[in-house]
């Protein structure tokens, strides 16, 4: 990597003496999610910066905002980013679109380094148009002072029952402390995130084999009101309004006994006494436990391509897994995950990180193809084009359900009318 910044200064240099040095751009503006590894990166890139002179101009946005706000930039070819995070719903369909750059790195990037399932879901035809800068798919992170008090125990894998028994056993709300934190905002990454993983393990799916949606099924009722029910019991007041950040928050105020939410969630846990466990489910197995990458990728026809291409190799390599962990400031417990197969084998990863082999279970045993169940690909969302859309649209139905606006009858009712609409202007049936 050292060498490969000396060359570029050699590169620098040579540009400079024929005065041709304007022509090449060095600064990148780079919009990020607002979650704890992309702010931390943004101190560790200071080294970056020391040393190849690229100004690095950091957009931080809240999850949602992040995704509109990028997904307007890049399809209409705005150029107001240089480098974008994205995830595994979008890299497929964007690089197809060619909306985004086909990414290629050097042979010391070991590509082959890459865990498959993230690797597989930021491709398209075998040609990878994101990075992934951490990886994740979704497990329990419960409190076992709190359910060893209770005479309560979470297994790998237990039932949805189980889990709510659990729940309502070290739920107490006059010491500060509730039962079960879980996703209630809004939007398709947000609440839609983590109820998808429970409608999945319910036997319901986002769409029939003709692409109508089924959100009236047995299947999304019974899960629908088994999670209204659940977060309605022995959730926080204003559940409606939470997701990654807000809980988190929560929980490392001790407010939480139970999460269900993304392995990376782990990395910044600041409780004593945390355990983890598999995602539960109501029967099958297969789509209760999600996968994501928040990735980086270039946006086409960015005038900075070169630049952005070679950050992207530095920032999602080995070299910079290391450099998190010899930072000062953070350490092999706060280091980005679920990436790279090198990442578990560091010893030091190892005894920083109890959730190491939890987390890489999850993801791993994570089925994002298509079945008979569901006829798309993709565990808590379908990747096609109009999912974000649909995706949205049913997030406020649920979210009204579970604030007590809508019945969970009314909210399916109106959620699938919103949702065939959206199918039937976009030409599936």
């Amino acid at each position: 990597m050292k060498l490969k910044n000396a060359l570029r200064a050699a590169t620098a240099m040579s540009l400079l003496a024929t005065g041709a040095y304007a022509e090449a751009h060095s600064e990148l503006t780079i919009a990020i999610v607002n979650n704890g590894h992309m702010i931390n990166m943004q101190k560790v890139a200071e080294a970056y910066t020391e040393e190849t002179g690229v100004k690095l101009n950091w957009v931080s946005l809240e999850e949602g905002v992040l995704r509109e706000q990028v997904t307007s930039d890049t399809a209409t070819g705005g150029g107001q980013y240089d480098i974008i995070n994205i995830g595994m719903q979008e890299a497929p369909i964007w690089g197809q679109a060619g909306w985004i750059e086909p990414l290629e790195f050097g042979a010391e990037y070991d590509l082959d380094d890459m865990l498959p399932a993230m690797r597989n879901g930021l491709s398209h035809d075998g040609t990878l148009y994101a990075a992934p800068f951490y990886g994740e798919s979704s497990m329990v992170m419960y409190r076992k002072d709190l359910t060893d008090a209770a005479g309560v125990t979470i297994a790998d894998n237990d039932s949805w029952d189980n889990v709510k028994a659990a729940a309502a056993a070290i739920h107490n709300p006059d010491a500060g402390v509730y039962g079960a934190c879980l996703r209630g905002k809004p939007g398709w990454g947000d609440n839609m995130a983590f109820v998808t993983t429970v409608v999945n393990s319910f036997g319901g799916a986002w769409f029939d084999a003709d692409y109508k949606p089924q959100l009236e099924s047995d299947e999304w009722k019974a899960a629908i009101e088994f999670y209204v029910d659940l977060l309605g019991s022995y959730g926080p007041p204003g559940s409606e309004g939470n997701s990654f950040n807000e809980i988190l928050a929560l929980y490392n105020e001790g407010k939480c006994g139970m999460w269900i939410d993304a392995t990376i969630a782990a990395s910044f846990l600041e409780v004593d006494g945390v355990a983890y466990a598999q995602s539960p489910n109501a029967g099958n197995p297969v789509g209760a436990n999600w996968l994501w990458a928040w990735a980086m990728a270039i946006p086409a026809g960015t005038e900075n391509a070169e630049q952005a291409r070679d950050f992207i190799e530095w920032a999602t390599s080995k070299e910079y897994i290391k450099a998190v962990a010899e930072h000062p400031e953070f350490g092999w417990g706060s280091v980005p995950t679920g990436t790279r197969a090198s990442t578990y084998a560091y010893p030091e990863f190892q005894a920083a990180a109890a959730f190491a082999s939890a987390e890489l279970a999850a993801i791993e045993s994570a089925a994002p193809a298509a079945t008979e169940i569901k006829p798309y690909v993709g565990v808590q969302f379908a990747a096609i084009p109009e999912f974000p859309e649909v995706g949205s649209a049913v997030a406020q139905e649920v979210a009204a359900a579970l604030s007590g606006a809508k019945t969970v009858d009314e909210a399916l009712a109106d959620a699938q009318q919103a949702a065939d609409a959206i199918m039937q202007e976009a030409g599936y049936y």
